[in-house]
């Protein structure tokens, strides 16, 4: 009876704590403690052109019971007056996991 209640309740659980809740295509290492990154999330370089506009959204987390903000590329876009992305970058920051920030930052024309 206690292996059929693990196997129901402690494996899931774990599985879903154990699964990142960041995906893109580079991922820097992350501390246990602090991190702060910066990385891209294009994979095509190919004449990504290095000029134009500037645009940012942000989400917020405290202690990963509350969430606020819209990092959306449309917002990020909307924010920096950009009518065409070219390619985009995010900015990821966490403090012992009580407070965390993730950046979605756009450039284009």
């Amino acid at each position: 009876m206690k292996r059929i209640l693990f196997g129901l309740f402690v494996l899931p659980f774990c599985a879903i704590l154990l699964t990142g809740c960041l995906t893109a295509p580079v991922i820097p290492p992350t501390g246990a403690m602090f991190s702060q990154f910066k990385a891209p999330l294009d994979i095509d370089y190919q004449a990504t052109p290095v000029r134009g506009k500037v645009g940012t959204a942000q989400t917020q987390s405290i202690l990963g019971l509350v969430a606020w903000g819209d990092a959306s590329a449309r917002t990020a876009a909307a924010n920096g007056g950009i009518s065409k992305i070219e390619y985009a970058d995010y900015d990821y920051f966490n403090v012992l996991g009580v407070y965390q920030r993730y950046d979605t930052i756009v450039y284009g024309e």
